[in-house]
This record gives C-alpha cells, structure tokens and sequence, in this order.
C-alpha cells in the first residue's frame, strides 16, 4: 500500500518498493550496485534521506538489531551494505562466516525498517559508500576512536555520521564462545 497525505503523485520508486514488501521472496530486498544506485538517485530527487550501515552480520543477534533500527531512524531508506563469505573469511578467518550470505541477507531482509542489501567483496564498504553516496553513515560506538570508513565522503558532501551504542555483551563471536564452551562442559555458561 503507497499512501500520501493531500493530492500528491506517487514515484514510481513508492509503487515498485510497495509492490516489493507484498513479495513473498524474502530476498527481494537484495539489489546490484547498480540498481541501488539508481534508487539512490530517485531518492535524492525526492528529497529523501538514505542511510547506510555495513557489516557481516554473522548470526544476527539483538545487538545487530537494536544498530539497524536506530539507523532507519536517521532517514527515510536504509540500505545495509553485507560483507561477501570471502570477504568475511579475510577479516575473521577461515571458520567464518557461520551463515552463508543468502542465509544472512535472508534474515536481513526479515527485518522491516531494513530497506535495501547489497553484498560488496571488498573488506571495506568505501566503494559502496563512494557510489552510492549516503546521506547518513551508520556506525557501532566502538567506532568513536577509529577512523569510521567513508567518513569522509559522507561528511563532506554535508551528510554526517551517527554512532549508535552497542551492546557490548553481546557480539557473535561471544555467541559461538558460549556454545562452544556449552558443548565443552555439557552447560551454557551465563553471560
């Protein structure tokens, strides 16, 4: 459903996005960089704000959620940038990742305020953000005291960067610690 308060004509970006969210392919939110590039475009036309976090997101947990709701409120379109297999492989090693990228953009997509994916293989997001020019860069706080990628870019089109807190008691490599020290001792350690 697009709708609009008072006499205004419907983009067709609203319609095409609409008629997305009634998909039963759950993975319909998975665009190329070159489809979101041009829904960046209409975006900017329109005058909406689009905001963009990144990350691997290897079995999402509450901590990735709480990040990706707070950066939906910064704007008006989140576009979430997901690290390809081999690209987390090169940042976390060989055991990583614990979910495939389908299976991982797959729960992404779930999550209502998530509005668009894109897998990048790089291991920074810096030509996505340099493509795609968001308005706003979405961050974890354990960020503040290093260099956030694309800071740059973002900021000095007039865009800025937004650090959400985390929770620091919960990441996935914890996750994988508890299990595996419950498999271990035969019982789940508390946090």
């Amino acid at each position: 459903e697009v709708g609009k308060v008072g006499v205004t004509p419907v983009e067709r970006w609203e319609i095409e996005q609409a008629l997305r969210e009634t998909e039963t392919d759950v993975l319909s939110k998975v665009r190329s960089v070159a489809e979101l590039a041009r829904i960046r475009e209409r975006a900017t036309a329109t005058g909406r704000t689009a905001v963009f976090a990144n990350g691997c997101f290897d079995i999402l947990h509450v901590g990735h959620v709480v990040l990706l709701q707070k950066a939906r409120s910064f704007g008006d379109m989140l576009i979430v940038g997901l690290n390809s297999d081999a690209s987390i492989r090169r940042l976390k090693g060989p055991e990583r990742p614990i979910l495939r990228g389908e299976e991982r953009a797959l729960m992404l997509s779930a999550l209502s305020w998530v509005d668009h994916i894109v897998f990048f293989d790089d291991d920074t997001p810096i030509d996505l953000i340099e493509r795609l020019l968001p308005d706003v860069l979405v961050k974890g706080a354990d960020y503040a005291n290093k260099a956030v990628v694309g800071r740059e870019i973002v900021e000095g089109r007039g865009g800025r960067v937004e650090l959400v807190p985390l929770r620091p008691e919960i990441s996935t490599s914890s996750i994988v610690d508890r299990i595996r020290q419950a498999e271990e001792g035969g019982e789940l350690p508390s946090r």
